[in-house]
């Protein structure tokens, strides 16, 4: 299960910035883009990161955050004007925290990914000279799944780019339009009724004909909310189940206070049929999923294949067409029971636990194929050893987060892998993460 899209900063970290509330706005010439969405440009030596701004561009920015080696500033104006830059599709780019890249044309952002993704594998010394593959699809309306905070007012949005605060949205041009269209109408249900709630998190299935929902109530009882969902059904049809819960004092899992309708909803993906439980991983590319599937398990073939981290068993399902046994591993609970589902009568075996303890009991085994799917955080220095020990024939590292990837890529090279092939699988346009497929084989 992948988690942790954000990156919090740690005490460390925070404690080293200083904020520059009064700075003198100062002309910077952006050189690159950088991981983050920023653009990277230099005053008097010192790096300067300065988000919604292109390489090539003259601009006026405000320092907001300094430390000692690097700065964060504001754009306040465009002095020199990039001919890559265009009118972003969206009312609220730039104040939504969401996107960060509707500013210049897709093939523009592509290549940004590329050359980040580059870089960051030269950065931590792992050589790879060949050309880096791309899979894309159609750039707008591609998630299947958003999650939107609420105000006391009953308004939804997302968390602004500058701050926690909230920033109403009336569009999302990313999201499928059944997530948005349901999320306008529970906030008016809400208003009609006085109800209260923190957040949503909407997840749709490949073509939006079932909608599974999650929120977060600040008041009401069972009653209530259930009376809500009934009519919140009359006007979403593909509405199929919604979990009502409200968060728990001392980080204890939270309550819930009503159910309706189903905990799970069908996905096709892959040319098969998966069960996806409310709160498991999916990807979120509805348009790219097939490719993604297909590359991950291209030229994959033998006896046993292993697939950790398998979430409700995208991949491992897909193993089980060309391997004659499979061992999907995953130890989140929201992900195990769809797994096993999903891998019935097939040849794959579901296995509830974490991927490191499986490794370990496993260390004397050689399989044919190894894939992984880890969260941001990469496989960790632990897992990675285990992995480089046991030397499957074919290892692909499907990866979130370029920095992680090139960690874990390094030690891997170093116990005995090469680097076959790398595909940057643009999961996510108009915004600045990389997903990235690996294919790694036995030297």
């Amino acid at each position: 299960m992948k988690k942790n899209r954000m990156h919090r900063r740690s005490p460390q970290e925070r404690a080293s910035a200083r904020s520059v509330p009064h700075a003198k706005p100062q002309l910077v010439r952006m050189e690159k883009p950088i991981y983050g969405g920023a653009s990277l440009g230099r005053v008097d030596g010192k790096a300067i990161f300065v988000p919604l701004t292109l390489p090539g561009e003259v601009v006026r920015a405000r320092v907001v955050e300094d430390r000692k080696s690097f700065a964060h500033a504001e754009v306040e104006e465009i002095v020199e004007r990039a001919a890559e830059r265009i009118e972003p599709a969206c009312r609220h780019f730039g104040v939504c925290g969401g996107c960060h890249y509707q500013h210049t044309g897709y093939e523009q952002q592509v290549t940004f990914k590329k050359d980040i993704l580059r870089e960051t594998l030269q950065r931590g010394q792992v050589e790879f000279n060949r050309e880096i593959e791309v899979l894309t699809a159609e750039p707008w309306a591609y998630r299947n799944r958003i999650r939107l905070a609420a105000d006391r007012n009953g308004n939804f949005g997302y968390r602004s780019r500058r701050s926690h605060d909230l920033v109403a949205i009336a569009e999302c041009p990313i999201a499928a339009t059944l997530l948005v269209r349901a999320a306008m109408a529970f906030a008016n249900l809400t208003k009609k009724l006085s109800l209260s709630s923190e957040d949503i998190t909407l997840f749709c299935n490949d073509d939006e004909t079932e909608l599974l929902c999650s929120v977060t109530v600040r008041d009401g009882g069972e009653k209530q909310w259930l009376a809500l969902a009934a009519m919140w059904s009359d006007v979403i049809a593909e509405l199929s189940g919604v979990q009502f819960e409200q968060n728990s004092d001392g980080g204890r899992l939270p309550r819930i206070v009503a159910q309706w309708g189903e905990a799970a909803l069908h996905y096709r993906a892959a040319g098969s049929r998966y069960r996806v439980d409310r709160g498991a991983f999916f990807q979120v590319n509805r348009w790219l999923v097939d490719q993604l599937a297909e590359r991950v398990t291209d030229g994959l073939a033998g006896d046993t294949a292993w697939d950790l981290y398998a979430g409700v068993g995208l991949f491992a399902k897909q193993l089980t067409k060309k391997f004659d046994r499979v061992c999907a591993v995953e130890s989140a609970p929201q992900s195990t029971a769809a797994l096993a589902h999903n891998l019935g009568g097939t040849n794959g075996e579901p296995v509830a636990e974490d991927a490191l303890a499986f490794a370990r009991e496993n260390r004397t085994a050689t399989p044919d194929a190894i894939v992984v799917d880890p969260p941001r955080t990469g496989l960790g220095p632990e897992l990675t050893a285990q992995l480089g020990e046991i030397r499957a024939t074919s290892l692909t590292y499907v990866s979130c987060d370029p920095a992680t990837l090139a960690r874990d890529l390094k030690v891997l090279t170093e116990s005995g892998y090469e680097l076959a092939s790398v595909t940057l699988a643009d999961m996510f346009p108009q915004t600045f993460h990389i997903e990235t497929i690996v294919q790694l084989r036995e030297r």
